[in-house]
């Protein structure tokens, strides 16, 4: 091995966070939006299943991390545990794991996020009503004066 075992796991774990970004950008954020909803439409309609599928890869962000995967695999030339075939397909489907799980780590993180957000308005505007109906009373108990 040109790699201890060491090494070759950092990079695992280094490797898998930029094919979790592209995935997670590609398939879930705002500036890929249309594309992801032409590729949607696509993959419901079309009437040649390769064509479904091959749709299908820009909307699901487990089955787009293969790709990513297989393209960082190319430039990288990252293996883990053999330095032969057996290590890239290792390396391969291990990354893909690790990058899903970031993303999983990350989508609740977002939901967290949005909850809290959620939470808060709901809290705001319930203040805001709660004054107002303070000062409502309030102005009614100088006029009666």
């Amino acid at each position: 091995m040109t790699e201890n075992i060491n090494e070759q796991i950092v990079l695992l774990f280094l490797l898998a966070l930029p094919i979790a970004c592209i995935a997670w950008t590609v398939t879930h954020e705002e500036v890929f939006r249309e594309p992801r909803d032409y590729c949607m439409e696509k993959s419901k309609n079309c009437d040649n299943l390769f064509k479904r599928k091959f749709f299908y890869l820009f909307t699901c962000e487990y089955c787009f991390s293969h790709y990513v995967t297989a393209f960082f695999l190319i430039i990288t030339h990252y293996h883990l545990v053999f330095n032969d075939w057996r290590g890239y397909l290792i390396g391969g489907f291990s990354l893909v794991w690790i990058a899903n799980i970031y993303m999983g780590i990350f989508g609740r993180l977002r939901i967290n996020l949005k909850s809290e957000k959620l939470e808060t308005q709901i809290k705001e505007e319930v203040l805001k009503k709660s004054e107002a109906e303070n000062g409502l009373a309030e102005t009614d108990v100088l006029k009666k004066d």
